[in-house]
């Protein structure tokens, strides 16, 4: 049989539905966490270009120890979604727990070092005194809300992989709604509360991931839910080969988020070499342009889950053919998003007040480069974060994205920013030039089939 009819053999009947029904889900739950961090550079937005700039390197700063976290999670995740294809639900329930106790001791030192040495995190972006003392105070208190997260992330990454994202989605729901009264209520002073301005942004995220979290374990203990795990299940997992199995996943998985996370700072810091006003727009684009790959990370996301559960199934011929239609599929969606993206880039630069002239024209700029660098990502995307980590090839995913970020990526950008003095809006384009070597690897990667291994005979 030719290549196309074993794609359309494999990939007929339900594959797509079942796709699309664990994808979307998952990219609500994409948009209401990106949400978070719009909500905050929009509402700030309203005071002073400052604001924006100071919390958007906070942002940035935030964002790679969330990666960090999520790259824990994401080992946990590898072999739930291979034990719900084996049908071993105890399997599943103990690498939750198992993901959540590693995701908690990743997230204490995390509030550790935010606490102890919030300046020198915002000096690595930015020399600005005012910049860094108000992204300092932001820093110090959101730092807590990663505690939350350790067990939202464990619980989320788990019902993605049992196909019940839709959860965990919902309590998103409810986290974004509270961040957005608290930060109405605590950055403008509402309802009689003082007027915080960035500190009120931070203390209505950290008490809307708290509420968050609460909410969801009362949830699964109140339907006694698979997910729902106890200290038993804790202890019963915590022997040396289901350590050792886990952490060989989860650690190259998570060194491979955080060095890729690292890589995106790295970037905010070789724009701000370009001047306030590159940084300002970068501020801006970033929560636009996770909102903007929402629908692709829930593809991405999405293939984990089915490529773990065929693969934990010993299903390999399918698997195979159906990551190829996954890959076109991400494609043509990130294309089709790119361009209603496009078509909403006034009304959506528009709410932000405080942007004008230079700095209006320059973030235009931004918003067409990033709907061309988002469809650039897409292939990447859905094999590297979906479906060839599914299959345990966690090492090739972390040393593909060490060389195109760390050894291509930001070196040309840093060069282009620093010696040759180029504006931001060629630097910003240059932060997408590792994604077109990707395409290569990838490809290659996929065709060559060692990424296919069943993770849990042992």
């Amino acid at each position: 049989m030719t290549v196309l009819s074993q794609i359309y053999q494999h990939s007929k009947g339900d594959f797509l539905r079942k796709l699309f029904t664990i994808a979307l889900p998952i990219t609500l739950q994409s948009i209401f966490f990106a949400s978070k961090g719009l909500v905050d550079v929009m509402m700030m937005g309203q005071l002073s270009e400052t604001d924006i700039a100071a919390i958007g390197v906070s942002s940035r700063a935030l964002f790679v120890v969330t990666i960090l976290i999520g790259g824990v999670t994401t080992g946990g995740a590898l072999l739930t979604a291979q034990y719900w294809g084996a049908e071993n639900k105890k399997g599943v329930r103990e690498s939750v727990a198992l993901a959540w106790v590693t995701a908690l001791a990743a997230a204490f030192m995390i509030v550790g070092m935010f606490t102890a040495m919030p300046e020198y995190i915002m000096m690595l972006a930015t020399d600005s005194a005012a910049v860094i003392a108000l992204g300092s105070d932001y820093l110090m208190i959101t730092s807590f809300s990663m505690l939350s997260l350790a067990y939202i992330s464990s619980v989320a990454a788990g019902l993605r992989s049992v196909h019940e994202p839709m959860v965990s989605t919902l309590f998103s729901a409810l986290g974004i709604v509270l961040n957005v009264l608290f930060n109405w209520v605590l950055i403008f002073g509402h309802w009689g509360f003082p007027a915080l301005g960035i500190q009120g942004a931070a203390i209505g995220t950290l008490a809307a991931s708290m509420i968050e979290a609460a909410a969801l374990y009362v949830y699964l203990r109140f339907k006694t839910h698979l997910l729902s795990f106890n200290m038993s299940d804790v202890i019963s997992v915590m022997t040396k080969e289901r350590i050792r199995q886990f952490l060989s996943l989860s650690l190259p998985t998570t060194f491979n988020f955080l060095a890729w996370a690292g890589g995106l700072f790295a970037y905010t810091a070789i724009m701000g070499k370009t001047g306030e006003a590159g940084l300002v727009a970068l501020s801006v684009m970033t929560p636009i342009e996770s909102i903007s790959l929402s629908l692709l990370v829930g593809i991405a996301n999405a293939s984990a889950v089915l490529v773990g559960n065929q693969l934990g199934a010993k299903r390999f011929d399918a698997v195979y053919y159906q990551a190829m239609t996954m890959v076109v599929v991400a494609v043509v969606v990130t294309m089709m998003a790119s361009l209603v993206l496009f078509a909403l880039r006034d009304p959506i630069l528009n709410l932000f007040t405080v942007l004008e002239g230079e700095t209006r024209a320059l973030t235009e700029i931004f918003f067409v480069i990033l709907c061309v660098g988002n469809i650039l990502r897409s292939l990447p995307t859905v094999l590297v974060v979906g479906v060839l980590r599914a299959g345990g090839d966690v090492k090739f995913c972390l040393y593909q994205d060490m060389f195109t970020q760390w050894f291509f990526g930001i070196p040309l950008a840093a060069i282009g920013a620093i010696w040759f003095g180029l504006p931001p809006q060629w630097v910003f384009a240059m932060f997408f030039l590792e994604a077109v070597f990707k395409w290569v690897s990838c490809t290659y990667r996929l065709r060559s089939r060692k990424w296919m291994k069943n993770l849990i005979d042992a």
